[in-house]
């Protein structure tokens, strides 16, 4: 399964519009449209931010991996 397939998958898994998807990384919706059938490249920071949202690792959206494992928080540390 290709990138494009998990984040388009992942959005409507989660019941969510393009649009909403588009507006919480902050890019117009047909450019998040274009993102999906592969027209332009995903930035690596946009790919973060999807990651962060769906709560799965970068892994799991590129395809590198079939398993759904949470996104990698950094754990403040204490002082």
């Amino acid at each position: 399964m290709t990138y494009l397939n998990r984040i388009k998958d992942l959005r409507e898994d989660s019941d969510l519009t393009q649009t909403r998807i588009a507006r919480m990384i902050n890019v117009a919706q047909t450019t998040y449209s274009d993102y999906e059938k592969g027209k332009i490249r995903i930035p690596i920071d946009i790919v973060i931010k999807l990651a962060e949202f769906y709560d799965v690792d970068m892994n799991y959206i590129t395809g590198v991996s079939n398993i759904k494992q949470k996104f990698p928080r950094n754990k403040k540390r204490r002082k």
